[in-house]
């Protein structure tokens, strides 16, 4: 008999858990297909062992979610292909694939950050199908909008609130998972490019507009996501959007503030916060005493503008750290100075922080020879359970500028956690990816609750 040839990843359809496209990895090397599943619950039903499980079926879209049940066929020990063992659930489904359908055995796997929603394994396609392993998507071309399509009867009416979110590029995985959740909650959500943006100054009829002139006079909300290039101007349309009574999710003083390195590290001071010892002087006479006031080298040089680890630099000798500093002063930037934290080993400790509570964590990892964690630096990172203490501090540190969306950087050092500062735009990217966590529907819910919305 002819076998059909399919590709190393298809997009196929299960029917009988009402998910009408999910995109699969062909795996020959697992005899089960696998299926990624939270909230996964096992129920009694008529004396019989069923399953409820939520499956997040595009990858990208944390906010697309659907809500499955099925019997339950059995319970196995599981080796995923990181080694570890898992005891699964079993059930069975059918499962469409380009013109054939059949029945197939799935097992749920609660595993964060599966780069594929689903892996077809050998005993689904064995004596059905030939795999070309050069090839993609052979049955199944599906568009990402008509994916979305697909998904309509998820997705609440727009009956919610207006929306919009500011930024510089719509294209940003942050800026698309806010859209998403944000429509996927009923919510119209219109993008601002803050460049299109420009403001009437009037005491009696103060106005927003966008380009070509429209006034932007009836928005519930403002998200900002304002770039550092961008602060100066964003943070004039955030004063802008809250003189004609547009709720802002953080201010343009919580902003504006606490892009300021400096001014971020006395005030931390003040409230009595642990930061690394950090100095800040003009004159270039004073230099050999500040590198001696923060402990001597090894040392950290940061630019105040500095941002995703650009515009920081380590000195491993005292020599090296006096060179460093009056080169940057003799351009004239203001830079400050901080002491290196040996035992924290370049890890530092990210803190997702939203309406004053800790919604996600994730430790980054530097590269072997970098200091440097960021994850645009080329940092690892994992899922962390940070300590009370650990939250309180990222807590504080946030209510302190009054931000109700921030990146809070923790580093553990033998004196306890240190603050490094808090970020009033995060990324969404990396911890959603490492968590598996919907942040962008946290930040949706936020605002809902701020504007004492109900759906």
């Amino acid at each position: 008999m002819l076998k059909t040839i399919i590709g190393c990843e298809e997009w196929l359809s299960l029917e009988d858990i009402k998910i009408p496209a999910i995109k699969a990895r062909v795996d020959s090397g697992a005899k089960t297909s696998a299926i990624q599943a939270s909230n996964i619950k096992r129920v009694t039903r008529n004396g019989e062992a069923w399953v409820t499980f939520d499956v997040n079926p595009i990858q990208d879209n944390l906010s697309l979610n659907v809500s499955c049940e099925s019997k339950v066929i059995d319970t196995r020990i599981i080796r995923s292909s990181s080694g570890e063992s898992q005891k699964r659930y079993v059930i069975k489904t059918k499962l469409k694939l380009g013109p054939e359908e059949f029945e197939i055995e799935l097992n749920l796997a609660d595993r964060d950050g599966m780069e594929y929603r689903m892996l077809l394994g050998r005993e689904a396609i064995i004596n059905r199908y030939l795999v070309d392993a050069s090839k993609s998507f052979v049955l199944s071309d599906n568009l990402d909008g008509e994916i979305i399509k697909k998904y309509n009867y998820l997705i609440k009416q727009s009956s919610g609130l207006k929306l919009g979110l500011l930024a510089s590029n719509k294209d940003l995985y942050s800026n698309k998972r806010l859209i998403e959740a944000a429509e996927a909650r009923g919510h119209k959500i219109e993008f601002l490019n803050i460049q299109h943006c420009y403001m009437k100054l009037d005491a009696q009829k103060p106005e927003v507009r966008f380009r070509g002139g429209k006034i932007l006079d009836d928005l519930d909300a403002v998200i900002p996501r304002i770039r550092p290039s961008m602060t100066f101007y964003g943070c004039a349309l955030l004063r802008q959007f809250d003189s004609i009574g547009t709720y802002c999710l953080n201010s343009s003083f919580s902003i504006s503030q606490s892009r300021d390195k400096l001014f971020s590290s006395q005030l931390f001071s003040i409230n009595g916060i642990n930061i690394p010892i950090t100095g800040f002087a003009k004159s270039p006479l004073e230099t050999k005493d500040l590198i001696d006031m923060v402990g001597g080298s090894p040392l950290i040089v940061k630019l105040l503008e500095s941002a995703q680890g650009k515009g920081v630099v380590s000195a491993e000798t005292n020599k090296a750290a006096e060179s460093v500093i009056n080169a940057f002063k003799s351009l004239q930037a203001n830079i400050l100075v901080q002491e290196f934290i040996k035992e924290a080993e370049g890890k530092d400790i990210r803190c997702f922080i939203v309406d004053g509570k800790v919604v996600a964590s994730i430790m980054r990892q530097a590269n072997k020879g970098e200091f440097r964690s960021n994850i645009h630096q080329g940092g690892k990172a994992r899922k962390v359970k940070i300590n009370s203490e650990e939250k309180k501090l990222a807590i504080k540190a946030a209510k302190i500028f009054k931000l109700d969306v921030a990146g809070v950087d923790i580093i553990r050092s033998n004196k306890g956690p240190l603050l490094l500062e808090v970020n009033s735009s995060p990324g969404l990217e990396g911890i959603e990816s490492i968590t598996g966590k919907d942040i962008a529907n946290e930040i949706i819910l936020a605002i809902e609750k701020k504007l004492k919305f109900s759906s």
